[in-house]
């Protein structure tokens, strides 16, 4: 574990390689699913690995052509942030989130359904949280709930939400899954880069 440093060698600010990819990166802000900021996030800026940075720039220029693009949610999580949301997950009084983001589930088991974890797969940077745009007027595809809704409604097998919805969660899958990333169960916007250059380490550098 990386404690208190700079942006360590082989990660990127992922703008500095695709400045044409959007970000939103709420864990910097009061609006998320733990309704503060969220430790480790200093500023809304999204942090990668090296080679999923490329990946993801090549994705984007891959999917211009049909008129959609990227629009980051996260990216590298300082492990701290992680920490974070495990003691949020222990704090049953605090429930403000719950019917904006997990209205049918008790918040005390996100991590064994799968929804949070410590550590997680972002702490090692090869992960990112996102969806697709369209280009024309850079809004998201409805991909049948928000980013960060615990539900199995967000689960991207999930049959009864509408066709298209499905379908547009289908595309991302089977683009991200193309472009060398792999998805998870429990989260249509959920993708690790297959072959991260950090599969054992966890980092916990600030994203300034």
């Amino acid at each position: 574990m990386v404690a208190n440093s700079p942006i360590p060698p082989g990660f990127v600010y992922l703008h500095a390689i695709a400045p044409d990819i959007l970000q939103d990166i709420q864990y910097v802000t009061c609006d998320n699913f733990i309704g503060v900021p969220v430790d480790g996030y200093q500023a809304p800026r999204c942090i990668l690995t090296l080679p999923a940075a490329i990946a993801l720039k090549n994705l984007h220029r891959a999917i211009a052509a049909q008129g959609l693009g990227l629009l980051v949610y996260d990216g590298y999580r300082p492990l701290r942030a992680s920490l974070h949301f495990l003691r949020w997950s222990q704090d049953i009084t605090d429930q403000k989130t719950k019917v904006a983001y997990y209205p049918n589930i008790d918040k005390k088991d996100f991590f064994k359904l799968g929804y949070v974890a410590h550590p997680s797969s972002h702490n090692r940077g090869s992960t990112v949280d996102l969806t697709l745009i369209d280009l024309k007027d850079k809004k998201p595809l409805d991909m049948g709930t928000p980013f960060d809704f615990m539900d199995p409604l967000s689960h991207p097998a999930n049959t009864t939400v509408t066709s298209q919805q499905y379908q547009n969660r289908q595309l991302l899958k089977e683009k991200m899954y193309e472009f060398g990333f792999i998805g998870i169960d429990t989260e249509w916007w959920h993708f690790t880069l297959q072959n991260e250059p950090f599969p054992e380490q966890n980092f916990d550098f600030l994203i300034t």
